[in-house]
């Protein structure tokens, strides 16, 4: 079976970081957004995948080939962002007519992969939702068979969202809605959705079968990453590299520190990830994420995303402060 990880989005909610990395490559509790995936997949048999790239590109291109040279990866170029069903239709010469599992390339679950492979029907994996509409919505049969998939509707028949993992067993079926949605220009939202070809399989007598995932991660905005950092670091718990040859520093679990790093006189945590090479004095950080290659000096830094080679220098206050008095800085 071929993996398809669509990365070809700009990732626009989570910019300036995105302006010169993918989203993709983010740092997430001592990993990325795509090794997390990968990972996921790799570990039940998978080794033969598609990234479907685009903006930075080269980027996505650089770190697979470095971090996976023993897994048989093919790249293609989404050159125009027309959707994720434009996306999943680059793919078809590599595919063939071998089943295919796709996962989008911002989407963290936590999920038995073994047992949606080995599910005897295509699958679609759902989370319930309080608010589905900015979501592809499945109706669900009782049976849990999925009798319905509308994109982001504006009145929703079902709270339980589509999180963007599918199996799908009739792939030639898939192209062909696909080739059919793109011939019409069947468009939803501005764009060509995968939810719509799905719904075309449907309508016409295929079969998918719903899959519940234990937790969904939502990496989407900066606001939703860091506490999915925050998670997952919990979950998981961190990794501290090179914690020996940190003078005069307080480390507060959950953390996850890559190598490299030059930490002194600090106090880092809970629910942190910092890269690699990272330098760091006179600095507080928690709640945050922090890239490689990045100076810190005398700040204190909470709930805060920072880019990779990035220098931050705060200012040194000499205060006189009396009773019964509440100062706030900023």
């Amino acid at each position: 079976m071929k993996a398809i990880i669509p990365v070809a989005g700009a990732g626009t909610k989570l910019r300036p970081h995105t302006y010169t990395q993918p989203k993709a490559l983010i740092p997430l509790a001592g990993k990325t957004i795509l090794s997390i995936i990968v990972d996921q997949l790799h570990e039940v048999g998978i080794t033969d995948f598609i990234f479907i790239v685009g903006y930075l590109g080269e980027k996505i291109q650089d770190f697979v080939k470095a971090k996976y040279p023993h897994l048989n990866c093919h790249f293609v170029y989404q050159n125009e962002r027309y959707g994720t069903g434009h996306a999943i239709d680059l793919a078809k010469e590599i595919v063939g007519s071998e089943e295919v599992f796709i996962v989008l390339g911002d989407t963290i679950a936590e999920y038995d992969v073994q047992q949606m492979l080995d599910a005897p029907y295509s699958i679609l994996a759902v989370k319930r939702v309080d608010d589905p509409r900015n979501f592809g919505v499945a109706e669900i049969d009782a049976d849990g068979f999925i009798s319905r998939v509308v994109e982001k509707p504006a009145i929703p028949k079902s709270n339980m969202a589509l999180v963007g993992i599918y199996k799908i067993k009739e792939t030639d079926f898939l192209f062909t809605c696909l080739k059919k949605i793109i011939e019409q220009g069947d468009i939803t939202h501005q764009e060509l959705s995968l939810t719509d070809a799905l719904e075309c399989m449907i309508q016409q007598g295929a079969k998918f079968k719903s899959f519940k995932v234990q937790n969904w991660f939502d990496c989407g905005k900066k606001e939703t990453l860091l506490q999915s950092n925050a998670t997952l670091l919990k979950k998981f718990g961190g990794k501290v590299l090179g914690q020996d040859k940190f003078e005069n520093t307080i480390i507060i679990p959950p953390v996850s520190i890559a190598e490299g790093c030059d930490i002194k006189n600090s106090v880092i945590g809970p629910n942190v990830t910092i890269g690699e090479s990272t330098l760091l004095n006179y600095t507080i950080v928690k709640d945050s994420i922090i890239g490689s290659f990045s100076k810190l000096y005398d700040v204190v830094l909470d709930d805060s995303l920072i880019g990779s080679d990035t220098g931050i220098k705060g200012e040194t206050r000499s205060l006189n402060i009396g009773d019964n008095t509440d100062i706030d800085l900023g």
